[in-house]
């Protein structure tokens, strides 16, 4: 079971190398918040897998912090492309 995370960990590792280059690449801002938005998510998951396979507390706590600061970047950087298109 436990090499079964770390595997998890590395395709989920693999997902934000694609969303970085969605992030570099994308044609409008509101697509390079999507791609943001989409890495951030999945870092969280490598979060909580490595968590759970060196079965540590307190990085699962780092990743729920990590949550909320990302919801709060996401909200701003929306509100930001929303000024840009009035």
């Amino acid at each position: 079971m436990i090499g079964f995370f770390a595997l998890a960990a590395g395709f989920l590792t693999l997902l934000v190398l694609f969303m970085a280059g969605r992030l570099i690449m994308g044609p409008t801002g509101a697509d390079r918040a999507v791609a943001l938005d989409a890495m951030n998510t999945l870092v969280i998951g490598i979060m909580i897998l490595l968590a759970a396979h060196f079965e540590s507390v307190v990085m699962v706590d780092v990743a729920i912090v990590y949550a909320a600061l990302s919801f709060v970047s996401t909200m701003f950087i929306a509100r930001y492309i929303e000024e840009g298109r009035k």
